[in-house]
C-alpha cells in the first residue's frame, strides 16, 4: 500500500524558514517523481515543487524553494526559505510517474500559516 504523509508545517512570520518532510512507503523512489503541491483558502491546487529519480526538478521559484529526496530514508522534503503570506495553504505531497498536478498517489497535507 502506498503511503505519503506530509509534516512539518506551522505558524510562521514573513522572512522565515520552513522545512516540510513527507515519509512515503509502499514503493521506490526510482523510477518515481516526488512533488509538493499547495493549495490556498480559496485558491486551487498550485504545483511548488517536483523532482524525479534523475535528478531533474521543476520549481516555481527555485530562489526560495529547495526539493529533495532521502531515498535511504525514503522521506522528501521542501525547505521554505523567506516565506512570504502568499506562501500559506496546505502542502501535499504526491508521487507518480512524472512531474505533473495529476500524481498517482496523494498524502495528507500539512498547514502552513504565515503572518506579516
Amino acid at each position: 500500500e502506498v503511503q505519503l504523509q506530509a509534516s512539518g508545517g506551522g505558524s510562521v512570520q514573513a522572512g522565515e524558514s520552513l522545512r516540510l518532510s513527507c515519509a512515503f512507503s509502499g514503493f521506490t523512489f526510482e523510477r518515481h517523481s516526488i512533488g509538493w503541491i499547495r493549495q490556498a483558502p480559496g485558491k486551487g491546487r498550485e504545483g511548488v515543487a517536483c523532482t524525479d529519480y534523475l535528478g531533474r526538478t521543476e520549481n516555481i521559484d527555485a530562489r526560495r524553494f529547495i526539493i529533495s529526496v532521502d531515498d535511504a530514508q525514503n522521506t522528501a522534503y521542501l525547505q521554505l526559505d523567506n516565506v512570504q503570506p502568499d506562501d500559506a495553504g496546505v502542502y501535499t505531497c504526491a508521487a507518480g510517474e512524472i512531474c505533473v498536478l495529476d500524481y498517482m498517489y496523494w498524502g495528507a497535507g500539512t498547514l502552513v500559516t504565515v503572518s506579516s
